[in-house]
C-alpha cells in the first residue's frame, strides 16, 4: 500500500489557501479510521520522526481537539481546534491554531485564522485525500509557508501513508 506524490502540492482557489492532495492505496473507509480515531492519529499525525500524544478528541460538531506533536530533541508543538462539520468517510471541517505552549523561533509570528477542511474521495478501492487550508488573508497564508506546513504535511501524509500499510496487514 502506497502513496501518490503526483499532485501533493496543488493550486489553491485564492491567495489565502494551501490545497495538498494525496492518493492513498486504500479503502476510503480505512484513511476516515485513520484519520479520525485517537489510536490512529497519535501513530502516524506530525512529520516523521515526531511522535504525538492526543489530548483531547471530542469527534463531533462543535467537540474540541488537541494534539501535541513530539519533535526528536522533545519540543512539543501542540494544536488545537473546534470540529465545524463532519460527513462521515467524506468531509471534515476544524478550525486548526497553535496551542498553549507552542515554541516558535522569536520574532516568528504564528499564523491566525486558520480553517482546515478534508475531504476523502473513494477512488475504485484507493483514498484521495485533499487538505484544503484557508486563511484570513495572504499574508497569514505566507507565515503559514514560510513555518513549512507543505513541507511537513507532505511528511505526515508519508507517516499515514506507513501507518495505513500496517492496518492493512493486521
Amino acid at each position: 500500500m502506497t502513496s501518490s506524490h503526483d499532485a501533493d502540492h496543488t493550486r489553491p482557489a485564492n491567495d489565502s489557501e494551501i490545497v495538498i492532495t494525496r492518493v492513498f492505496d486504500a479503502p476510503r473507509e480505512l484513511v476516515w479510521q485513520a484519520w479520525t480515531r485517537p489510536e490512529h492519529i497519535e501513530q502516524w499525525f506530525g512529520p516523521c520522526g515526531f511522535s504525538t500524544r492526543v489530548e483531547a478528541h471530542d469527534f463531533r460538531v462543535g467537540g474540541r481537539w488537541r494534539y501535541v506533536m513530539i519533535g526528536p530533541d522533545g519540543n512539543e508543538y501542540p494544536s488545537e481546534g473546534v470540529f465545524r462539520e463532519i460527513v462521515p468517510f467524506e468531509r471534515c471541517v476544524t478550525t486548526d491554531g497553535f496551542g498553549e505552549g507552542f515554541e516558535h523561533p522569536e520574532g516568528v509570528a504564528l499564523p491566525e485564522g486558520i480553517v482546515t477542511t478534508e475531504t476523502f474521495e473513494d477512488l475504485d478501492g484507493k483514498t484521495r485525500v485533499t487538505v484544503r487550508i484557508s486563511h484570513p488573508n495572504a499574508g497569514e497564508r505566507r507565515k503559514h509557508e514560510d513555518m513549512g506546513i507543505v513541507e511537513g504535511f507532505g511528511s505526515m501524509l508519508d507517516c499515514l501513508a506507513e501507518h495505513l500499510e500496517a492496518m492493512a496487514r493486521s
